[in-house]
């Protein structure tokens, strides 16, 4: 059989990605839903012009647009906005995620009967978020308001617990199974460190880059620079083994609070990441395989069901503890579904760690991330919709040239 060049391979997922995108429009679904399923389309579950060789060739794409959506996150992280609503958004994160956790953990164990550090490490990793699908499901309909302005630093913070509450238990697992002893200190400082120098890091970076950005002649040069500062924060991160996301949602949060008029900034990369972001999100498709299906059984199912809940009854908790208001207790537990990248990586470490129970967790959560990378965009517009938040962006900026 003929082979195609990688470059020939690249158009077809962007063509692919086009139609798949207007499909999704046809049908009143977000862009990145019809993306994905675009993806699997043409990926090994059923014509696979895309295998999986292919796919780790294009992971470099991957990582530039989860970087450059961790930067854009970064913007929501102004200081005299979070001290307003830091608080509760902090409260409602650790619901969220403790729901998440600990229904997952009760499903698993007593419904399932799975061993305790099976449960133990499938409950931690259901508290991220995956932030792509959110992002780009608020830019296409250019939402804003208070349910939009919950969801994204929720999704940011949810990240670095997620983070943590995984490397809590998978210390916890390794102990129960035998394959090592830590100490508590080691138990918690091991996730911990890594939370605390992923944020060092994007820090130093992003003074050096407020700094840096000032000197940019023109529009070009500033997303040249802007760029250049992402890649750095990715790379510098793998470097030191710290978390590429963090690093670089804390360059952006450095960068939206030291410097004046940063919405150039970020309007000069939300310009550059459009095609990225299609690429990603194929390509992300392509990587589901379909063929989990058949093996997943009930476990999946009850994975699935456990962490919408979970998520769900978490985030209706904490935000009506911090009395939001009405519409984000309603819509905000529906917004935080999805699961992708992050999920994923999770799960390669305990193929790494923990061999004996990663077969199973693979596969259930490679099932779980193929039903909510396509369902939980499709419920976060829907949210964000009966929330009355489509266009408040264009509203809000309507309003200032009013006032001005």
């Amino acid at each position: 059989m003929f082979k195609l060049d990688l470059l020939f391979k690249l158009s077809i997922i962007i063509l692919a990605g086009i139609i798949g995108g207007r499909v999704a429009n046809y049908f009143k679904l977000p862009n990145v839903s019809g993306y994905i399923v675009a993806g699997l389309f043409i990926g090994p579950s059923f014509i696979n012009l895309i295998n999986s060789q292919d796919i780790i060739s294009f992971n470099i794409i991957n990582e530039m647009a989860l970087s450059a959506i961790a930067f854009s996150i970064g913007n929501e992280f102004l200081l005299k906005d979070m001290k307003r609503v830091g608080k509760s958004v902090l409260l409602i994160t650790v619901a969220e995620v403790v729901g998440a956790v600990v229904i997952v953990f009760s499903v698993m164990y007593f419904i399932f009967r799975q061993p305790v550090e099976f449960s133990l490490v499938i409950a931690s990793m259901s508290a991220a978020t995956a932030p792509a699908g959110i992002v780009m499901v608020i830019r296409e309909l250019n939402a804003n308001g208070p349910l939009t302005k919950t969801i994204l630093p929720i999704v940011a913070l949810d990240d670095a617990l997620g983070i943590m509450v995984f490397g809590v238990a998978l210390s916890l697992s390794k102990m129960i199974s035998g394959v090592a002893s830590y100490s508590t200190f080691q138990i918690i400082s091991k996730p911990l460190l890594e939370i605390i120098g992923s944020i060092g890091l994007g820090f130093v970076i992003g003074m050096i880059m407020t700094y840096v950005v000032k000197k940019a002649k023109n529009k070009d040069e500033l997303l040249t620079m802007t760029i250049a500062f992402v890649l750095l924060g990715t790379g510098a991160a793998n470097f030191f083994n710290l978390s590429p996301l963090l690093t670089c949602m804390m360059i952006g949060a450095t960068l939206v609070n030291l410097k004046q008029n940063s919405n150039r900034v970020f309007g000069a990369i939300n310009e550059f990441t459009p095609p990225i972001n299609l690429l990603f999100f194929t390509v992300a498709g392509a990587s589901l395989n379909i063929k989990v299906l058949s093996t997943v059984g009930l476990l999946g199912i009850g994975y699935i069901l456990a962490r919408a809940g979970g998520k769900y009854i978490g985030a209706t908790l904490g935000a009506k503890a911090v009395k939001s208001e009405e519409k984000v207790i309603k819509y905000l537990g529906m917004s935080l579904l999805t699961q992708g990248g992050i999920s994923i990586g999770l799960s390669m470490i305990v193929r790494k760690e923990l061999p004996h129970l990663s077969d199973a967790i693979i596969t259930v959560i490679l099932f779980s991330v193929l039903v909510y990378e396509i369902v939980g965009p499709i419920l976060a517009k829907i949210a964000i919709t009966k929330a009355g938040e489509v266009d408040g962006m264009i509203k809000k900026k309507a309003k200032k040239e009013v006032a001005l």
